[in-house]
């Protein structure tokens, strides 16, 4: 079975390297696509944040490559399966952030700590709902927390 998806958006900012740290202060602008309506962002000035589904086009090592790795190759860390990690050389190239909307224009929209490059196709553009966000106990390997230092 295949499978076809296209973009509705792109990234656009100063990145052009997948680098894996210090997101926090890169400033993005969601573009839409030509043939996406200006429509399409209609209300979306009443949310705070938006989940971004991207494609990282730009990812190399990706299944069938490793299923399972050290994060970063860190050998400190343990030896997690794809599905363990954030990483971006998923099965798919599929990636997904959450991020504030900082300015919303009429075909675009900024942001700050979106971790895609300049040029990345977006897939999606979800708000986020009060009750759509984790609730509980969130519980997160030692390992990820101390990745997640200088991420953003």
């Amino acid at each position: 079975m295949e499978y076809t998806v296209r973009p509705v958006a792109y990234i656009r900012n100063e990145r052009s390297e997948a680098l894996d740290d210090n997101w926090g202060e890169i400033v993005s602008t969601v573009e839409l696509a030509q043939d996406v309506p200006s429509e399409a962002l209609q209300g979306l000035d009443e949310f705070s944040h938006v989940e971004i589904v991207f494609f990282a086009d730009w990812a190399q090592d990706v299944p069938p490559g490793p299923w399972h790795r050290h994060p970063r190759g860190n050998e400190e860390w343990p030896d997690v399966g794809v599905f363990a990690q954030r990483n971006k050389d998923r099965p798919n190239r599929i990636l997904l952030t959450t991020v504030a909307i900082e300015q919303l224009n009429d075909r675009s929209f900024t942001v700050r700590g979106l971790d895609g490059i300049d040029g990345t196709p977006v897939l999606d553009i979800k708000p986020v709902f009060s009750w759509s966000v984790p609730t509980g106990t969130l519980r997160a390997a030692a390992w990820s927390e101390a990745l997640g230092n200088d991420y953003f």
